[in-house]
């Protein structure tokens, strides 16, 4: 039996209720689950804990900095960071929007559980798959830096 080795998660959205619920769904589901209630609190978050976090699920909608600014921050500052638009206000086209940006994709309100851990792994994924590229790609470097060959 494989161990499954819990991804990182962070909430962002401000109905409390709704955040304090799904991430109860998610560490039971054996996730790591951080939260915040708006996009400062996220940006804020990240800022302090940027190797915390695999994966934002990010609400469009909310006072003060919304979803969209929020993600345009996060993709400057932390490209490796993968990020769900999440949406209850009927329009998918914002959350398209917010996919041209670079988000990875998107949900309507109220979510589907598995849809969600779905997407949650899909997104972690990408963010590996990345991560793998990259490391390979600075290897390549090094070798070539050093003189040596690389096959």
């Amino acid at each position: 039996m494989a161990v499954k080795i819990p991804i990182r998660v962070l909430i962002v959205d401000d109905e409390k209720d709704f955040v304090e619920m799904l991430a109860m769904r998610l560490i039971e589901s054996g996730e790591k689950v951080y939260e915040a209630y708006d996009g400062l609190g996220c940006l804020e978050f990240l800022e302090k804990n940027p190797d915390k976090v695999d994966v934002v699920i990010l609400d469009i909608r909310m006072p003060g900095m919304d979803g969209m600014e929020t993600l345009k921050e996060i993709r400057k500052k932390w490209p490796l960071i993968e990020v769900i638009m999440l949406t209850g206000h009927g329009t998918a086209k914002t959350a398209v929007e917010g996919m041209k940006l670079g988000a990875f994709d998107y949900l309507l309100k109220p979510a589907d559980f598995e849809d969600l851990m779905e997407k949650i792994e899909g997104a972690r994924k990408r963010r590996d798959e990345q991560r793998e590229r990259i490391r390979k790609a600075e290897a390549k470097l090094l070798v070539r830096k050093s003189g040596g060959f690389y096959s």
